[in-house]
């Protein structure tokens, strides 16, 4: 029997394992977005997501179960599961949602260049001073938003390519200076969405 002019065949090795293969790249980009949702405390999104994902988890692993003597269609489940983690992986580091402490530890006179650099970009900055290895230090504190991360780490790297710095990721903040996001933006709505991991 042909159907719409493909052979049973064809639908069987090559159009079957190439939707299972589609459904579990959605379904595991789903789901890493999800967790990445879970650790900054966006539940409303996370659970929103979790229907969907298992909705097409379900609906994949139904094919595959129907017909375990195909070995495409395991193939097509393995290679989707991997394909999708990486995916989501992409998306989330695209997607930058969160914030995290900027940690600069400076011994020279780059100190106040730094601050002015990220003032001028209207991210707060705190200062203390501290006691390194090899004397005293300064210690810059700045909370900044995840998608700004590496224009920020270059300029910090053009005032003083010898300058230490960490990076935290942050669950909630409250109270502050932070510079605001474009709400216009796909991430910026994600952000309004989510609260912005703001503590109310």
């Amino acid at each position: 029997m042909v159907l719409f002019g493909i052979s049973p065949e064809l639908y069987a090795w090559v159009i079957l394992p190439l939707l299972i293969f589609l459904a579990r790249v959605c379904d595991v980009t789903m789901e890493t977005v999800r967790i990445v949702f879970i650790s900054k405390g966006i539940r409303v999104l996370a659970a929103v997501i979790a229907f969907f994902e298992i909705v097409i988890w379900l609906l994949a692993v139904e094919v595959v179960m129907k017909d375990l003597a195909n070995i495409a269609n395991f193939l097509a489940y393995a290679l989707g599961f991997a394909m999708g983690t990486y995916v989501g992986l992409v998306f989330e580091e695209k997607l930058s949602l969160g914030m995290v402490i900027l940690r600069i530890v400076t011994a020279d006179d780059s100190r106040d260049a730094i601050v002015s650099a990220l003032q001028e970009e209207n991210h707060g900055v705190t200062c203390i001073e501290a006691e390194g290895s090899r004397g005293s230090v300064t210690m810059i504190l700045s909370l900044v938003n995840r998608s700004e991360i590496s224009l920020i780490t270059d300029r910090i790297d053009r005032i003083n390519p010898r300058a230490f710095f960490s990076i935290e990721d942050v669950r909630y903040v409250n109270e502050g200076v932070f510079r605001s996001r474009d709400r216009r933006s796909f991430t910026g709505i994600v952000h309004s969405l989510a609260g912005q991991g703001r503590k109310k």
